[in-house]
């Protein structure tokens, strides 16, 4: 293969991958107006099923939109040797490679930046807003994006400049060394995420005492789950969406509830919801997608491994000197439909996590109530009921609100 065809191959495969997306997103709005099933036509009174609809389209429009320009800008970042100019710049200020490559992606992560802000400025201020939901301040969107800046900085770039140096010194082997470091830290997100990452971001209070938390405890003690470790989280801060989730593992294990959820549902509700995240604890679904994880990194950096030294990745990106760098680029692009693919089917995994949970909540609680508390979330979020099965398949990770009821009363 030559530089020139491997270029047009990653062209294909960016463009091939749009494609993909967009007709997804096309059969997926064809569905918006669909019938209501039996099922369902207790969620929405009429007014907000036409406001559901309007916020789904919405979306769609923005979404078309904003994924077009992001592939003319990428488009154009490769027939004008985007790339190729970058990396000139970051050799330009040191001949050091670990110095090169975080400069290089430095450069390219503050320019997508830039250019990324204003339309996620537009959805969370024009239609987010329009539809109730948005309650963050600008103040507010700017902070989150400098921490949000400054954590891939400092994480992100110290991961980063460990992998190359692993490059550096043991060649082609260097995969196992990025494994293990990945491993490690993919480990330690997932057992201190809440308790370091969060509060940059959120404020997280153990449930306070009172009716909710007793009729809580009672349940927890039922089944054998440690109430200390549920906790309330101002999601409200950011938007009136509502949502619970469980994370961490052993001694670090914890559920926490949105502030938002515990408004919008009754205290039954609430158990109910509860009961369910306590299922993805019972049947070990955070260990299970952590180990997961570890195999797919494993699998991708050794793939990676393969290819990177190969100068024809370079020359494909007009970039004379091989790098890294260059190599990880062309890489990311090459890989994309197997990541495409392995996405998929992790989303397969994650929708049977959803019924094993719900089930567990279903055996230990009540099906019905779970019903109910599933339909208020769905009906306050504005949730689409008539989705694409294609789009479920590929892209959901959550069953559909009306094959979570009918696994549910089955």
């Amino acid at each position: 293969m030559t530089p020139y065809s491997l270029f047009y191959l990653l062209i294909s495969i960016i463009i091939i991958v749009f494609l993909i997306d967009s007709l997804l997103d096309i059969l997926n709005a064809r569905h918006y107006n669909d019938n209501i099933p039996d099922e369902l036509s207790d969620v929405y009174p009429e007014e907000e099923y036409l406001k559901s609809i309007s916020y789904k389209k919405a979306n769609y429009k923005f979404k078309l939109i904003s994924s077009s320009f992001s592939l003319i800008i990428m488009l154009l970042f490769f027939f004008l040797d985007g790339f190729a100019w970058v990396d000139g710049i970051a050799r330009s200020i040191s001949s050091d490679p670990i110095i090169i490559g975080l400069t290089f992606f430095g450069i390219i992560m503050i320019g997508s930046d830039i250019l990324s802000t204003p339309m996620a400025y537009y959805r969370t201020f024009v239609i987010e807003e329009q539809f109730g939901f948005n309650k963050t301040t600008v103040r507010t969107f700017f902070i989150d994006k400098v921490k949000g800046i400054l954590m891939i900085v400092v994480v992100g770039g110290a991961i980063l400049a460990l992998i190359i140096w692993f490059y550096q010194v043991t060649g082609k082997h260097f995969w196992v060394y990025a494994w293990g470091l990945v491993s490690v830290f993919t480990l330690a997100m997932n057992m201190f995420y809440a308790k370091l990452i969060v509060p940059l971001f959120n404020k997280q209070t153990p449930l306070e005492s009172g009716e909710l938390r007793n009729i809580l405890e009672e349940y927890s003690k039922n089944v054998g789950f440690q109430l200390k470790d549920i906790f309330v989280i101002d999601g409200s801060k950011r938007s009136t969406k509502a949502n619970a989730y469980f994370s961490g593992l052993g001694s670090e294990k914890r559920i926490t509830l949105y502030d938002t959820l515990i408004k919008d549902l009754d205290k039954e509700e609430i158990v109910a919801v509860l009961a369910h995240e306590v299922g993805h604890y019972k049947k070990k679904h955070v260990i299970i997608n952590l180990f997961l994880s570890i195999i797919l990194t494993g699998i991708t950096l050794w793939f990676l491994s393969l290819f990177i030294a190969n100068p024809l990745l370079s020359e494909a990106l007009a970039v004379k000197e091989p790098s890294f760098h260059i190599g990880l680029v062309a890489f990311g692009i090459l890989y994309s439909p197997i990541s495409e693919i392995t996405g998929m089917i992790m989303n397969m995994v994650s929708r049977a996590f959803e019924y094993q949970a719900d089930n567990y909540a279903k055996s230990s609680y009540d099906g019905e109530i779970l019903i109910n508390s599933l339909k208020k979330l769905s009906k306050n979020n504005l949730s689409n009921l008539t989705p694409h099965p294609a789009m479920v398949f590929i892209h959901y990770s959550h069953p559909t609100l009306l094959q979570r009821i009918k696994n549910l009363r089955k």
